[in-house]
This record gives structure tokens, sequence and C-alpha cells, in this order.
């Protein structure tokens, strides 16, 4: 019987995405049935699988408290998610920046800030170019960046709704040199990317119009995407299948900007090799929850 494994997707992106095309072809080949499912789909059985894989749940971010229901209700079925549920709930959140920056983890420095502080958190920055965002976002929604003390970029901060923000400085080199994302499939390195804004934007996703390219990152950049798995390792929040960092090399040293755990692009489309990686380890890990789970296996068959 073959392992039936969800895809979880979104309403915009319901099915299977062309960069997991030959993902999702390979999983067929090796016994995995793979169905993508919309994760907020009143009408999805979850319990007829076998594990959810995170794929493009790229609205989590807007329904983040249903998104946390939603994974309880996974665990509360005995659903095992890759990534783990454990990682995802710390990830969804960007004040996991703090914490590994406080581990030692070098990377652009951060403030958190309820929104009623912003104005007197960016006072004490004034004629600094800034970046302020959701503590919980993704995509760049909600993200405006501007110069401290310019009338448009204050009232464009106002007019953000309630919540809880993140300050950053913004990093030239992002425009400069791009931003670097870092695969890493089992903890192993698989491939790296560098991404572009477009001229005269900031913004290095696809949406806003950035471009991206292949990329062979230097020793020590790779040794530092390294450090940042190896600190969220000791966490003890489950292995991460599947891990994204991003970070931009500046004055020499690379500087984490986002780990990526619950929806990254994992840019295999162009890399057969990359997507047959992921789907062996996918499917190992899969044989493994099968065997670790047989009691419910046979249960629900």
């Amino acid at each position: 019987m073959s392992i039936q494994l969800a895809l979880a997707t979104d309403a915009d992106h319901p099915g299977i995405h062309p960069d997991d095309a030959h993902f999702a072809a390979t999983l067929a080949g090796l016994g995995v049935h793979a169905t993508p499912c919309v994760w907020n789909d009143p009408a999805v059985d979850w319990s007829r699988h076998d594990a959810v894989l995170i794929r493009t749940v790229w609205d989590y971010f807007k329904h983040h408290a249903q998104f946390l229901h939603w994974l309880d209700r996974l665990d509360a079925l005995g659903v095992p998610t890759i990534n783990d549920s454990r990682l995802l709930r710390w990830n969804s959140d960007k004040r996991y920046l703090a914490q590994l920056e406080a581990l030692g983890v070098p990377a652009i420095p951060t403030r958190f800030v309820a929104h009623a502080g912003l104005g007197a958190a960016l006072a004490a920055a004034e004629g600094r170019d800034m970046v302020v965002k959701p503590s919980v976002s993704g995509g760049a929604w909600r993200t405006v960046r501007g110069t401290v003390g310019d009338p448009a970029f204050g009232q464009a901060v106002r007019e953000l709704p309630p919540g809880d923000y993140l300050l950053q400085p913004f990093v030239p080199a992002v425009v400069e040199q791009g931003e670097w994302s870092l695969l890493f499939f089992g903890g192993t390195f698989s491939h790296a990317v560098v991404k572009r804004p477009a001229r005269g934007d900031y913004r290095v996703q696809n949406e806003h119009g950035g471009r991206t390219e292949a990329a062979e990152p230097e020793t020590a950049t790779l040794a530092a995407a390294r450090q940042v798995l190896a600190t969220c390792a000791s966490l003890d929040l489950g292995e991460a299948v599947y891990a994204r960092v991003d970070g931009v090399v500046a004055d020499g040293r690379f500087l984490l900007m986002e780990l990526e755990l619950i929806e990254p692009s994992l840019f295999l489309a162009g890399r057969p090799d990359a997507a047959e990686r992921l789907a062996h380890l996918v499917a190992a890990r899969l044989a493994a929850l099968r065997r670790t789970n047989a009691p419910r296996t046979l249960e629900r068959s």
C-alpha cells in the first residue's frame, strides 16, 4: 500500500506548484502518493494521510491564529507534519530571530516593538534608513522602508494596523549584492541562489519583480548558514527536514535575515538532482513514521 502524503497548499495555490513538480513525481516513483490539500479547507480529512508536508501555505501569516489551531488539530489527530509542528510554531513568529541572535548567530540587528511604540522607537534612529515589518509576516507583507524623519515614511508607519513589529536597519548589500538563500535537506547543504530586487526596489520576492540566479556560496557563508542550523537544532524542536537560510554578506560577514522552516520556495526548478534528494529524504522519513505509527496505519486502512 502506498504512503499517503498531503502537500499543504493554500487557496491561491491549490495544486502542486511547478517548482515542486519533479519532486512530487519522484515521490510517486518511490511509492508515496502526494495529494495537494488546502490547509484551511474544512472539507479535508487529514486523518487519511500518513503525514502532511508543508509547502505553499503562503497565506498562513494572514491567518496566524487559525494556522496554529490547525497544527494543534493535526497533533491531536496524530498526523505528523514535515517540518515538525514544534518547529513550525516557533518559526511562524519572527521573534525567533532574537533567540538565535542571543545564542550567538550573527544577524541583522532587530528590535521588536508593539505598534504603539513604533514612533518612539524610530525616533531614536533619526535619519537612518529603516525597515518595519510585522513579526508574523511573509513576502514583504505590510513591510515599509524609509528614512526616519521623512514625512511619507512616518505616515506609512502610522497607517500600519495594530500588532507587533520588528525594526531593522536597511542593509544596502541586499540591493548591491543580493540576498543569499542556502537550501539544506536533512541538515546537508543542497544548493544556493542569490535573489536580487528589481531596479529601484529593495524587495527580492518574485511578486515584487525580484529575480533569482543559482550561485555557489563561499566557505565562510556556508559555515555561517550551518551555524544557524546547528543553533536551531540545539533548541530541540524537532528535525528540520528542509530549511532555507536567508541572509546577506555585509562587510565580509554573513548576517541572518530569515530562517525559513515553514513554506519556503526551495528553488527546485532546473535542479532535478535537488528535487530527487529531497524526495528520497522525505520518503525515508515517511517510511520511518509508518513503522512508528503502525497501529494507527492499520486501524485507518
